[in-house]
């Protein structure tokens, strides 16, 4: 929404040549697929901006190695600093570092443990993680409706990495909507991480499955998790129209999961959006334009019916 805002003041930063800037990037990790599009959306951004390089680093989910990259940021003298964070709990140590060096801060897509307390000149750009999670709660309890199990569902929940604000906001918002509708009496039969990724997605459902008990739904915080469920299901021979299938972000795979009838519903997570909208709150801070705190992008529900709606958004 106020992403809006950000545009029109990039289009005056295309309308004349511009100084040369360099924004140093530092991403959680180039193997998550979500974090591709976005270090993907923060190039085209860039490129699409006279005089505008960015420097983009792999944090490979490692804190200490995302810190080295900020304090090399910094004494770099880069413009502005873009970053995922690896743990939202460090947040507040790199805003005061980025602060004391009057370099701007975005922090992107992962919400910083001070979200609420950012010094000047930063921001944060995402999408609200509890809307994610309520509208993949409100299509959960929709599906087990039409198959008759609103009352009685076991329930198991994938959890991204524990250390973001953003696997704890979805799953528990997810709950809540079931709890607040006419799906109060179903079960969370458990809930774990498989830390956004394929392989312990698969490896978590497969411990499910050989467990022995009722799997009506699978919710997971990404679809890359999803995808994990969904071939551990698939190897194990369960019928996919038994077991409803969540996940989060319509990613390219995800769509082909849908397409395929095996992810029942997603929720659209803009990666073009949030990424351009980092970009153009690092540049308005370095040039000492306004920029809110928070910019928000909003998150949508996917299904078959509308996938194709979806098929070149991310």
């Amino acid at each position: 929404m106020k992403s809006m805002c950000l545009a029109a003041a990039l289009a005056a930063m295309m309308g004349s040549a511009a100084f040369a800037e360099t924004i140093g990037v530092s991403m959680q990790s180039f193997d998550n697929n979500f974090q591709t599009l976005l270090r993907e959306g923060i190039s085209a951004r860039a490129a699409a901006v006279n005089g505008v390089s960015v420097q983009v680093e792999d944090a490979q989910t490692d804190i200490s190695k995302q810190l080295n990259q900020v304090n090399n940021f910094i004494a770099a003298g880069v413009d502005a600093i873009v970053m995922t964070l690896t743990d939202t709990s460090a947040a507040p140590g790199i805003s005061d570092a980025a602060a004391k060096a009057g370099i701007p801060l975005v922090f992107l897509n992962l919400e910083p443990e001070n979200v609420a307390k950012l010094p000047e000149k930063q921001a944060y750009v995402g999408s609200k993680e509890t809307d994610a999670g309520r509208l993949a709660g409100e299509e959960a309890c929709s599906l087990l409706k039409e198959k008759g199990k609103s009352a009685d569902a076991q329930v198991y929940i994938l959890m991204g990495d524990l250390a973001h604000q953003a696997s704890r906001d979805r799953t528990s918002s997810f709950k809540e909507a079931l709890a607040a509708g006419d799906c109060k009496g179903v079960t969370i039969a458990d809930e774990q991480s498989a830390a956004w990724t394929r392989t312990n997605a698969m490896d978590m459902t497969t411990n499910w499955i050989t467990a022995g008990q009722p799997i009506n739904v699978i919710f997971a915080n990404n679809d890359e998790m999803a995808i994990g469920a969904i071939q551990a299901l698939k190897a194990a021979g369960t019928a996919m129209e038994d077991v409803i299938v969540i996940g989060i972000d319509a990613t390219q795979d995800g769509l082909a999961a849908m397409a395929a009838g095996d992810l029942d519903a997603t929720v659209f997570q803009n990666a073009k959006a949030q990424s351009a909208s980092a970009v153009d709150a690092a540049l308005s801070l370095k040039r000492g334009e306004p920029v809110e705190k928070q910019v928000w992008v909003p998150f949508e529900l996917v299904t078959a019916k509308n996938m194709a709606d979806y098929a070149s958004k991310n």
